[in-house]
């Protein structure tokens, strides 16, 4: 499995790819800007991107999902409980202001413990975990967890946004998160830390949020 983490729009959004080297499928997490180059990176790796994933609604994390079905026929997935917010007017307005297109609707939703299988080394299994937004989602493989903006590197999500709520993220974070094992590596939703990848123990030791 190969994973590539790239900064992406105008927000300090992480777009990963995650490919499987055995059959070339990858699936792309959070296009949020520059997709030509996400699409691009992807082609220079021998990769074909079958599946875009939203960990969640925001439209700072959404707004590349147009422009990435167009350039790779690939449909949207997000978590059932964020669908209906992320057609918005609201979402489509602040899609707007950050100069993208409007944001189609989903083509697929997921639910917790599903498991996103690309090619035969990519299996994803998806994570509830609401506090930033109601369908906000982590998406764990051995190893590694994806963590939107539920987790950062030093830091947690907003939830001062409409659906948002600081005890059920910190319940998410807690139960849900902090639970994997400790090596797990940490790919966040924004750089905003000291360092675009963590682990578990690190946050659990260090995070001023987890303490």
């Amino acid at each position: 499995m190969e994973i590539i983490q790239l900064l992406v729009g105008n927000m300090a959004v992480f777009a990963y790819i995650v490919g499987c080297q055995d059959t070339g499928e990858a699936l792309v997490i959070d296009p949020a800007g520059s997709e030509q180059r996400i699409v691009a990176e992807a082609r220079r790796r021998g990769l074909n991107i079958v599946l875009i994933v939203n960990t969640h609604g925001h439209p700072d994390h959404t707004c590349g999902n147009k422009r990435m079905k167009e350039l790779t026929g690939a449909p949207v997935a997000i978590h059932e409980a964020d669908a209906p917010h992320m057609t918005s007017p609201e979402a489509q307005n602040f899609a707007r202001m950050l100069g993208a297109d409007l944001v189609p609707p989903p083509d697929m939703l997921l639910s917790d413990g599903q498991i996103i299988q690309v090619g035969t080394e990519v299996a994803l299994k998806v994570i509830h975990t609401p506090g930033h937004s109601p369908g906000s989602i982590c998406l764990y493989t051995p190893g590694h967890v994806f963590t939107g903006d539920t987790l950062f590197v030093g830091g947690v999500g907003r939830t001062d946004l409409p659906g948002g709520s600081w005890p059920q993220m910190i319940s998410s974070i807690r139960n849900r998160i902090l639970s994997l094992p400790d090596d797990t590596v940490v790919w966040p939703g924004h750089h905003y830390g000291p360092s675009p990848s963590s682990t578990i123990a690190h946050e659990r030791a260090t995070n001023p949020f987890l303490r």
